[in-house]
């Protein structure tokens, strides 16, 4: 046993427990966090705004599967964080945001960084905020947190911890090993899904964000079945884009609502199927919903599933697929490629002119490559038309639908992959809430391609306020010059006018020698 101040021993806590990288901002209230950083081995990637650092982890933890961890300080570092914190509850992203917090904050007032309540604000974003007030508090909170990230539905976590004690000398954090065992529901249970799966003549699968992990499980039952997929934002690529009964990520086209109309029995696998997966009220199915989530909330909602399962996806997956034998089904495959085209030109009419461009994008991008977007008409179309061929590769911010997301996130994300290629979709106005990111890209010299679509307006916002039939207002600001800001941050710059030169531009900008900022607008499109 060794005994260091405890600021430092958390950093060799977390490089114990397999944490490589910390994102953060060193400040006076929790500098010494930084104090064990470089002795225990961990890499520090310093962002310029802590929502900047929060969106990294996260962008992280979605790329690699591990925990994001963030270093923030007291107050307001707290607060710039929780807009991410937010996003990772909404979209299951295992993130430990550690902040530092006041020693006391009841009996004084006016102190640097004080707010009412630091830990009851992260607990209106996080799926727990706990302050820790000794060494063992604080080594039980990061156990729990790394516990829970593995056994159930991953979700963020703040501790708080005093600085007097981050100060304090502390005794190494112990070793804590926990054996994970997840069993299948009874064999029983399991035939009887099978039998009815096996038996349907319109079965349905849906594949969500949960089953990622599970790779192509679903499919398989699926196609056992003759099953038709459909896929939520999150669960794209989970099955084969050419697979004859996959519909893809197009469960919130309201004509999937009739698809559901004819089924005889539905298998949901890790979504809680949330306004976000579905833009409706419900499914429209009328036959036996069987679910299987982690989440026990999920279980008992709105969908009222007539056969909930709380269990792993895999291992459920696992035990139902040993336990079926292929079967037909009465869907036809010209009948799914017919929707899919249709439902593809539909999109195309609701956001005009932007299907060209991600079909440009897709032709270009190597498919190993992970993509981020951020709240933006240019990922709205590309959620439901661009082609995936594996799951936990297309990344946004769904649920909280915050802001800002993907340039940080982008960044989190090619400094958890390493080589592997990844880009950046952003929107002209998100873009800009988190631009001076940027700079960590360009300190880092990362290979990132960041699409910026620029339509100058909120084109969303006013599409929807004219369909209100109130008059557009506020909707046009003005942009600046998105080169020349990406230049003055050191990255390179790119403005296409053309889809072959848009292609061109991704495609250099993947093994450039930093960030490259590619500009592009409805013009391009045209040219």
């Amino acid at each position: 046993m060794s005994t260091k101040p405890l600021g430092a021993q958390l950093s060799h806590m977390l490089k114990n427990r397999g944490v490589e990288v910390i994102f953060g901002i060193p400040g006076v209230h929790n500098q010494e966090m930084y104090r064990g950083i470089e002795e225990a081995g961990i890499t520090h990637v310093l962002a310029r705004n802590e929502q900047g650092a929060g969106f990294m982890a996260d962008g992280y933890a979605r790329a690699t599967g591990k925990p994001g961890v963030a270093y923030v300080i007291t107050g307001p570092g707290l607060c710039n964080i929780m807009n991410p914190i937010g996003q990772a509850y909404s979209d299951s992203v295992p993130m430990l945001v550690i902040a530092s917090c006041l020693d006391e904050s009841v009996a004084t007032r006016g102190q640097l960084h004080q707010m009412l309540d630091q830990e009851g604000a992260g607990a209106t974003v996080a799926q727990w905020s706990q302050t820790a007030r000794t060494a063992d508090a604080a080594y039980h909170l990061v156990d729990r947190a790394m516990l829970e990230f593995q056994t159930s539905r991953p979700r963020p976590k703040v501790m708080n911890v005093p600085i007097a004690l981050l100060e304090g000398n502390a005794e190494d954090a112990p070793d804590h090993k926990v054996q994970i065992a997840f069993d299948a529901p009874e064999a029983s249970q399991i035939e009887r899904f099978a039998r009815v799966l096996q038996d349907a003549r319109h079965p349905v699968v849906i594949l969500g964000g949960g089953a990622v992990r599970s790779e192509d499980l679903g499919a398989q039952i699926a196609e056992a079945a003759g099953a038709v997929v459909f896929t939520t934002y999150a669960g794209r690529g989970l099955c084969a884009e050419d697979a004859p009964l996959n519909f893809g990520g197009t469960l919130g086209r309201g004509g999937s609502a009739d698809i559901m109309a004819q089924a005889d029995v539905v298998l949901v696998l890790g979504s809680e199927l949330s306004e976000c997966d579905l833009w409706r009220d419900g499914l429209g199915h009328t036959c036996p919903l069987i679910r299987v989530d982690l989440d026990p909330e999920v279980l008992i909602d709105r969908h009222r599933a007539t056969d909930p399962v709380l269990a792993d996806c895999t291992v459920f997956s696992e035990a139902l697929l040993a336990a079926m034998s292929p079967s037909d089904s009465d869907w036809k495959p010209a009948t799914v490629a017919s929707l899919r085209a249709q439902w593809r030109r539909e999109t195309d009419m609701d956001r005009p002119g932007i299907l060209p461009l991600v079909d440009a994008l897709r032709a270009v991008l190597p498919p190993e490559t992970m993509v981020f977007s951020d709240m933006t008409q240019f990922a709205y179309v590309a959620n439901e038309t661009f082609p995936m061929d594996r799951g936990g590769h297309w990344h946004h911010p769904s649920g909280f639908g915050t802001l800002g997301y993907a340039l940080p996130a982008a960044i989190g994300g090619k400094v958890g992959v390493g080589d592997q290629p990844v880009v950046s979709i952003n929107g002209d106005s998100g873009f800009q809430y988190n631009v001076q990111e940027l700079a960590t890209a360009v300190e880092l010299g990362l290979s990132l391609p960041i699409i910026v679509w620029d339509n100058g307006k909120l084109k969303e916002i006013e599409d929807s306020m004219t369909a209100a039939q109130i008059a557009p207002n506020a909707v046009i600001a003005r942009n600046p010059e998105f080169l020349r800001l990406a230049e003055a941050y050191g990255a390179h710059a790119v403005a296409p006018r053309s889809i072959a030169a848009f292609q061109q531009a991704v495609t250099a900008a993947l093994s450039a020698d930093g960030p490259t900022l590619i500009h592009i607008t409805p013009e391009t499109a045209q040219a």
